[in-house]
């Protein structure tokens, strides 16, 4: 198994998926151990798709002389005037996100087993995790635009799918249905993009688009268009602002769902697809500064909505919308390093976060952080893993986070603007005050409901398994962008010597930066626990002290006011105008009008046929009268 057989990573639980959707009801527990097994096959040979990978540095670049490519004839028209090719490419992008999709993935599906037991759509449930997970894969080894597109709407169909699980709840219908229509929008810009990119080079091939650009073939103007564009696929499947207004509301979906989708796996695909074309938008600098800029606002306004969220896993969304930002941050200042490595250190101490929400959901029915309080004794593998999950995401060393984050705020300094880098950091300190927060009114104090903290249980075996993996992943994987730990791994290097734009780098920590980041998180954290330790009475001083701004962050800035505002003012208005047209212009006019017209005079002629000779007679006078008169009156 190597790098030109990767299509066989989706292909598997693409498979598993058709067999589990059309035979759960026959297969033993519904078919959930068939789609481990498949995730366990996936991830074994993802290893050895990474061995390979392994072996293609010549003087540390990445050199597999063809061999990561797989392609064949797809569609072709008239030879070479239109034609799509079936193509995988793998490279150090595509083996970063294979290694998180799989890894993820495999521990929601076992973590699945005991948190989802005893669920009527059980069966179903995996077989949508098959089907996401296929599609997450295709999406990732893709070679081609086109293919890129149709897994990036498959993504899309099976969060639509997850998110309303449980459809029979208004609330789970309502936000898949929001989801799927947010992110439609910025698929309309993606496929838009696609279209131009392939008006201007001939091809649907990704890397002959990328170096069309970087020759110049391509015009600044038109090539700026096309990547914002791109852009704003990634600004929907990524919940970047104005488009993040989906995220938490896609929290409705199972936990495990959310533990997948929405924290390590579709949600990054935009980070990827602006990776993948990072080449192109080191050419266009106006476009770059769009996704540094949205992407630095999104990170901000959500860190200030988790400040004041109440419900749990709606806390970690709002904090994935922010670490999404960060990524985006930094592949506008053109470090795709810096980006890859915090979506690779990120997948694990989120995924790790929402399962531990889950646990503790599972074990008190409650997720308002104001119904729960003191679990630390009841659930002390949950309480000890969320912790370590909260330190990576705070940024405290060791942990995942804090290398990632290093990095990111380091590639600030040196290629943004100061004002942006004070911006970053003091998103990054507000993440640090947001998770201290949760873990203080979920873990400690004095238990708020009684009743759900007598009946609080650990978590299942099934459940804990992942729990601690995922934990001891976020302690550790922050190590690998250290060349000894690359090298032990049998790598070339680090992680900066792996995924990079131009040249590869050392992983060197600036005494500076690193210093005053974790000076930052451990003050926030202080201040987190002084606020929100014991009856949280300064937290309720500062909210009466500041009740409009508690306010506005509660509503979410009154963004999703604003949205329905213009959905029934602007849309459903404009609806209404091209309702009446239609019915009263086009149907009853054009349509109905002209039938009813030629009945009307059809109607009226009929009575001309009177069946008698004299009218006849008299008709044929007439008319050969009016001839004759006009005949005549023309002399």
């Amino acid at each position: 198994m190597g790098m030109e057989q990767v299509w066989l990573l989706p292909a598997i639980p693409a498979g598993i998926f058709v067999v589990i959707a059309l035979f759960s009801r026959i297969l033993p527990r519904g078919g959930d151990w068939l789609a481990i097994l498949g995730l366990i096959t996936v991830t074994v040979l993802g290893v050895l798709v990474l061995i390979d990978f392994q072996g293609s540095f010549t003087g540390g670049h990445f050199d597999a002389h063809g061999n990561n490519v797989f392609a064949f004839d797809w569609i072709r028209v008239a030879d070479d005037f239109f034609a799509i090719e079936f193509s995988t490419f793998v490279d150090a992008i595509a083996v970063t996100m294979i290694v998180v999709v799989s890894i993820v993935a495999l521990m929601v599906m076992v973590y699945s087993v005991g948190y989802m037991h005893g669920e009527a759509r059980y069966g179903w449930y995996f077989a949508l995790l098959s089907f996401f997970t296929a599609a997450m894969l295709t999406l990732v080894v893709s070679g081609n635009m086109i293919l890129l597109y149709l897994a990036w709407e498959g993504v899309g169909l099976a969060s639509y799918l997850l998110i309303g699980f449980y459809w029979e709840r208004r609330t789970a219908a309502e936000a898949a249905k929001k989801a799927f229509i947010t992110t439609r929008i910025g698929d309309v810009g993606l496929l838009i993009g696609i279209i131009l990119l392939w008006r201007a080079t001939g091809s649907f091939d990704i890397q002959t688009i990328i170096e069309a650009a970087r020759a110049g073939a391509i015009g600044e103007t038109y090539l700026t268009v096309s990547m914002i564009l791109l852009f704003a696929g990634a600004a929907g499947k990524s919940a970047q602002f104005p488009l993040h207004v989906w995220l938490p509301d896609a929290m409705e979906g199972p936990t495990p769902v959310s533990a997948l989708i929405h924290a390590a796996t579709m949600v990054v695909a935009g980070v990827y697809l602006v990776a993948r074309f990072s080449p192109v938008y080191a050419e266009v600098l106006i476009a770059r500064d769009v996704v540094l800029y949205i992407g630095l606002l999104t990170a901000l306004m959500a860190a200030t909505m988790g400040l004041v969220e109440s419900d749990i896993k709606r806390v970690l969304a709002y904090s994935t919308v922010s670490q999404l930002g960060f990524m985006f941050v930094a592949l506008g200042v053109g470090s795709v390093t810096a980006a890859m490595f915090h979506l690779f250190t990120h997948a694990f101490f989120k995924s790790l976060l929402f399962l531990g929400s889950g646990s503790v959901i599972h074990a008190t029915e409650q997720q308002t952080v104001e119904q729960l309080g003191g679990l630390r004794r009841k659930l002390p593998l949950t309480a000890t893993t969320f912790t370590i999950g909260s330190l990576a995401l705070a940024g405290v060393p060791i942990f995942a986070g804090f290398f990632s984050k290093d990095e990111i705020l380091l590639e600030t300094l040196k290629g943004a603007p100061l004002a942006a880098y004070v911006a970053l950091a003091f998103t990054a300190a507000l993440t640090a005050l947001y998770t201290t927060r949760l873990v203080v009114l979920t873990f400690f104090g004095e238990p708020r409901n009684r009743h759900a903290h007598e009946h609080a249980h650990e978590a299942p075996t099934s459940m804990a398994g992942p729990l601690v993996l995922l934990a001891a992943l976020a302690t550790v994987a922050g190590f690998v962008a250290l060349d000894g730990v690359g090298k032990a791994l049998g790598f070339a290097g680090g992680f900066g010597e792996l995924v990079f734009l131009e040249e590869g780098h050392h992983f060197k920590l600036d005494p500076a930066v690193a210093f005053g980041a974790t000076a930052a998180s451990l003050v926030a954290i202080a201040l987190g626990w002084a606020y929100w330790s014991g009856a949280a009475e300064r937290a309720a001083r500062a909210r009466r002290w500041a009740p409009e701004l508690h306010a506005l962050l509660v509503n979410r800035y009154y963004l999703d006011n604003l949205y329905q505002a213009a959905i029934d003012r602007v849309v459903l208005g404009l609806a209404r105008v091209v309702a009446w047209f239609d019915k009263r212009i086009i149907n009853e006019t054009g349509v109905d009008g002209g039938a009813q017209t030629i009945g009307y005079f059809g109607l009226r002629l009929k009575f001309l046929q009177t069946g008698r000779i004299p009218n006849y007679a008299l008709a044929m006078a007439v008319g050969l009268a009016a001839i004759a008169l006009l005949a005549f009156g023309t002399q």
